[in-house]
């Protein structure tokens, strides 16, 4: 076991030469904790782990959140949704999560005003009464208080919603985040506690002996070399793919595993700000098909969405269906005096959420499946962790730590301290933030901006607000190994404006190069900006 860590200090900036971090991969020894999947809840397990002073090393086969980590609604909530649907437990834990990411990550995480427009008078004491609740729910963790508008009110905050027939609105507040650089502080959180996080390295198997779990095998994606990592305990936290991995330890032990995971596919629309200017966001509680509608501003633009599609297969890239987009305008043509068309689209993007399903009912559709995570010991040890939503990352991984003790796979220790723990670059006191609806820039360095203003090329703006310097902190620091690591989750330029990122491509492709000498990849990424930009006919 590695030494405690220090609470509530939040990490500086470390190199991640790829070299190093493989050769600390190739010595040998027995880990106390391997986790599988560098997404949210594998991240959040490893940071958890480590700062128990666990040894630990976390394995992702492509980029840390290259999956449905990268692609949520940007909101940390407790789930306005979920009220409505009973799930108190969920929501009260889920409001305390939020209070606390927020605490830790204020860079990254930051309140954000929602306004709900009424069109019919019974919306405002239904719709209002629930958002009471919500924030009883929440306490002293509560953002702000749920305020009735009046017509001109709701107009001032939502200057572009169609006044025909609106009643009033009610304000509530809840929470918005970068998602892709949030799971980023917490890979290289979890390393500055001494963790082991690696990149572009696929697990090809896991290792049996005597019926139980002991390791696994792992390839690097870019040299080709292979690794035996041996570990007490293996966590499973690959999301919507965790039955792979599951149904290949049935099989080593004889056993027939059942799915857990049903997916559900949420697209997300990107448009300019015109369509919603000022800094509240508008929600819809129920469209025409009794979804939720969303438009949020975040990072300059305004994101619309989501969907909530069954699908059976697992593309590492999904896409939107046609009708997924056509409700998506449709739904705010409704609330919006200017609608936004295909033509209008900046971008579009879909996650793919790790719905838990019903064992004994599978065919209930996903709008009904657990939210809330799970997670299962098989009788090997495989210790596999699925479901749930970003908000509630660290307590899902608590539970996590929690299972391994109990069964007995790993020694009762020190308990976790990530409840007050601060994420790489979050401010070591409160002050003013520049706020997530603001373009990208520096400030979502926290206090790392300076370290990267200090690089070469901080004057040479690439486009869009990315600067040289920012490509060769990617590079240096934050694991980044392609044009896609940077132009689409270090630096979000592939989701808030797909032509231009292609446009940047070559650039940026240039600049990781003589950082890494390596090939960036871009002509492939470049394919990839344009399948984003396809759904808009351009």
């Amino acid at each position: 076991m590695g030494p405690a860590v220090t609470e509530g200090v939040a990490a500086p900036a470390a190199p991640t030469r790829r070299e190093d971090l493989l050769e600390r991969l190739a010595r040998g020894g027995t880990w106390d904790l391997a986790v599988v999947g560098g997404g949210a809840t594998g991240l959040g397990v490893a940071l958890d782990a480590a700062s128990r002073g666990l040894d630990v090393v976390l394995l992702e086969s492509h980029d840390f959140a290259k999956g449905t980590s990268s692609r949520a609604t940007k909101l940390v909530h407790g789930g306005v949704r979920y009220l409505a649907q009973g799930d108190i437990g969920l929501v009260r834990e889920a409001l305390h999560e939020r209070t606390t990411l927020l605490r830790n990550a204020p860079h990254l995480a930051q309140p954000l005003p929602f306004v709900l427009p009424a069109y019919k008078l019974w919306e405002l004491p239904y719709y209002g009464a629930g958002l009471v609740m919500y924030d009883a729910l929440a306490g002293i963790a509560g953002l702000g208080r749920t305020e009735f508008l009046g017509r001109g009110k709701t107009l001032a905050a939502l200057p572009t919603a169609r006044p025909e027939g609106l009643k009033g609105g009610i304000r509530y507040w809840d929470g918005q985040f970068d998602d892709a650089r949030l799971a980023l502080a917490l890979a290289r959180t979890a390393a500055a506690q001494g963790a082991l996080v690696v990149n572009y390295c696929e697990v090809t198997q896991l290792l049996h002996e005597g019926g139980r779990v002991a390791g696994l095998s792992a390839r690097d994606a870019e040299s080709g070399r292979e690794f035996t990592v041996r570990a007490r305990c293996v966590v499973n936290a690959t999301g919507v793919w965790v039955d792979t991995l599951r149904q290949q330890d049935g099989k080593a032990i004889g056993r027939t595993v059942q799915g857990m995971v049903a997916p559900s596919q949420g697209v997300h629309v990107v448009v300019d700000r015109a369509f919603l200017p000022g800094q509240h966001a508008l929600m819809v509680p129920k469209t025409a098909d009794g979804r939720v509608l969303f438009a949020v501003p975040w990072l300059g633009k305004l994101i619309l969405g989501t969907t909530d599609t069954p699908r059976d297969d697992l593309p590492r890239e999904p896409r939107p269906f046609r009708q997924e987009l056509e409700f998506i305008l449709g739904e705010s043509a409704r609330y919006l005096v200017r609608a936004p068309g295909q033509g209008d689209i900046r971008s579009a993007w879909v996650g793919l959420r790790p719905l838990v399903r019903p064992v004994r009912n599978g065919d209930e559709p996903t709008k009904s499946l657990s939210r809330e995570h799970t997670v299962l010991v098989s009788r090997s040890g495989l210790v596999t962790v699925t479901g749930g939503k970003w908000t509630t990352y660290r307590a899902m991984a608590e539970d996590v730590l929690e299972r391994c003790y109990e069964a007995h796979l790993l020694p009762r220790g020190a308990s976790g301290v990530t409840a007050s723990l601060p994420l790489v670059g979050a401010p070591h006191r409160r002050e003013a933030a520049t706020p997530l609806s603001a373009p990208p820039g520096p400030h979502l360095y926290g206090t790392e901006a300076d370290q990267v203003a200090s690089l070469p090329g901080d004057r040479r703006d690439l486009g869009g607000g990315l600067t040289a310097a920012m490509v060769r902190f990617a590079a240096r620091h934050e694991y980044a190994r392609t044009v896609e690591d940077v132009l689409a989750r270090r630096f979000r330029l592939l989701f808030l404006d797909a032509r231009m990122a292609g446009d940047l491509a070559p650039e940026v492709g240039a600049l990781l190069r003589e950082e890494t000498g390596l090939d960036p990849q871009v002509a492939a990424f470049r394919e990839l900006a344009a399948s984003y930009m396809q759904c808009a006919g351009v």
